[in-house]
C-alpha cells in the first residue's frame, strides 16, 4: 500500500469517486514547511471533476512555522498512478515527512520543488 497526503480536493467524495471508484479512509496529519496557496487549473477534465477552477497548491517554504493539516490515505500502486493522472502539470508528487513521523506522498507545487532542489 502506499501513502497519500491530501489537503486539498482529493478530499471531496466527488473527486474521489471520479478518480478511484471509491471513498478512501485515512488519518489525519499535519506537513511542516509548507504553506498553502492556490493554482488556477484550466484543465477542463480537472475542474469538472472537482467542480472548481482554483485548486489549493503546497510551496515548499523550508518554516517550521508553516504547517498544513490534511489527511493521508492508504491508496494501491494503481490509484497513486491515478492520482498521477488526476493532478496537472503544476503539481509534482515528492515524498514527505509528517509532524507524526510518517512518510507519506504529497503533490505540492513544481516550480517551487525545482527551486528547492536547485539549492540542495
Amino acid at each position: 500500500m502506499e501513502r497519500l497526503f491530501s489537503y486539498g480536493t482529493l478530499q471531496l467524495d466527488q473527486v474521489q469517486q471520479e478518480t478511484f471508484g471509491r471513498l478512501l479512509s485515512g488519518e489525519k496529519d499535519t506537513l511542516i514547511g509548507y504553506a498553502l496557496s492556490e493554482v488556477r487549473i484550466s484543465d477542463e477534465a480537472v475542474v469538472a471533476t472537482s467542480g472548481k477552477a482554483l485548486h489549493p497548491i503546497l510551496k515548499y517554504t523550508g518554516n517550521p512555522e508553516d504547517q498544513v493539516e490534511g489527511t493521508v490515505f492508504e491508496i494501491t500502486v494503481e490509484e497513486l498512478a491515478q492520482a498521477d493522472d488526476y493532478e496537472v502539470a503544476e503539481y509534482v508528487r515528492v515524498a514527505t515527512i509528517f509532524h507524526s513521523g510518517n512518510t507519506a506522498w504529497a503533490y505540492v507545487c513544481a516550480e517551487t520543488e525545482k527551486a528547492r532542489a536547485s539549492i540542495s
